[in-house]
């Protein structure tokens, strides 16, 4: 894997033509992407919303003009300079780089040259406001999952098809310079989550699937990397897993998150302390998911999500009883929504409760926690298959 960090691109824009520059632009940030063997995540950051102009368009390779195949977007109100292009090399067998320029005088052109070429996904953030682009080459053996091009598409689309499990990718949220919440005894969330993880993914190994952990160290990483590795890893399922926190240190319990919208103000608080944002921030992912009518496009989260809590409330050991069951829940989170794949994410309890943190220090108690998300997978896989099999 390899990553690059393109800083101040305006920096590189020839003086005379600020001049020129139109009032009310914003300007590009950083570009930075993540190169895998057989997919790219480019990610251009902006200093205001981002607003496409274009959708994205394809352009087949022309020799003469020496132009190789291509990929661009223009958006709107964003100011590099009158034709000037600012040239990000990537050179990872499937993109050549990264082209912006200054196509109109109030919008811009991305272009990505492309080297390989099966599909690709648009997405838009915010906070910091940021252009998503994936692209992904053809699957060893061929295999291929449709994704919409393009996250501003408002019809209808239909579910995602069924698919076979084997490979699940974990994330311990945090991390780094990251520590999440801090609890009781000054326990931190990054320190929890990836002892769980490890307990997880020595579970799921048992059980036959293929796991990939986003970080198996203290490492800091953006949420687009977490799950730019889980596209690479061609995760079939992923999991984020994390531990929760709240001001009155009485509020305890389980819950598991997948991708939908959500108006509850718990919740709401959750995914903006997750995505690090303000909790008013979390609006305008929750328009995207309006826009994108997520529930209808992804009901195995949902099924992935009930699964794992049943069998969490349902199965723990008498002896770390009782458990407080938060539910089921929709939430708009960031890394969940840049996942292909269906995707959940658990808070495993609360570190500001003393009972709670006190589990959460144990060993003991994040196996038996592990072992009862692992079941919830195996179950969800087993539903699948059986599925699959009628299908065939």
């Amino acid at each position: 894997m390899r990553a690059l960090r393109v800083l101040s691109l305006l920096a590189l824009a020839l003086p005379a033509f600020a001049e020129d520059r139109p009032p009310g632009l914003g300007n590009v940030v950083e570009v930075r992407h993540w190169s895998y063997p057989d997919y790219t995540r480019v990610v251009v950051e902006l200093d205001r919303p981002v607003q496409i102009k274009t959708s994205p368009q394809r352009l087949p390779a022309d020799p003469e003009a020496k132009r190789p195949d291509r990929l661009y977007l223009d958006l709107d109100g964003i100011w590099v300079g009158r034709h000037f292009e600012a040239g990000v090399p990537v050179g990872d067998g499937l993109l050549e780089g990264i082209r912006i320029g200054q196509n109109q005088r109030r919008s811009i052109r991305v272009v990505a040259d492309l080297a390989r070429y099966e599909r690709h996904r648009i997405l838009t953030l915010t906070h910091p406001d940021r252009l998503v682009i994936d692209v992904y080459a053809e699957r060893e053996g061929g295999e291929t999952l449709r994704w919409p091009t393009d996250a501003k598409v408002r019809e209808p689309r239909l579910p995602a098809p069924l698919r076979s499990v084997e490979t699940v990718v974990i994330d311990p949220g945090h991390g780094g310079r990251d520590p999440g919440a801090v609890g009781v005894g000054g326990l931190r969330e990054k320190d929890v989550t990836l002892r769980l993880a490890r307990a997880l993914s020595r579970h799921l190994r048992e059980q036959g699937f293929r796991v990939v952990l986003t970080r198996n160290g203290d490492d800091s990483l953006d949420l687009e990397e977490r799950t730019a590795r889980a596209e690479a890893a061609r995760g079939d399922l992923f999991v984020s897993l994390h531990a929760n926190a709240a001001d009155r240190r009485s509020v305890h319990g389980i819950e598991t998150y997948y991708l939908d919208e959500n108006h509850d103000r718990h919740s709401l608080n959750v995914a903006a302390r997750e995505n690090d944002v303000e909790p008013e921030d979390v609006n305008s992912l929750q328009r995207t998911l309006a826009r994108l009518r997520v529930s209808e496009v992804s009901p195995q989260a949902r099924l992935l999500a009930e699964s794992v809590h049943r069998q969490i409330v349902d199965g723990m050991p008498q002896r770390w009883h009782p458990l407080q069951d938060l539910g089921v829940k929709r939430g708009p989170f960031y890394v969940l929504f840049l996942s292909s794949m269906p995707a959940v994410l658990v808070e495993a309890g609360f570190l500001t409760h003393r009972g709670e943190a006190k589990r959460l220090r144990s060993d003991a108690y994040l196996d038996a926690l592990a072992k009862q998300i692992a079941r919830g997978l195996v179950a969800y896989r087993d539903t699948q298959q059986v599925a699959l099999g009628k299908l065939q």
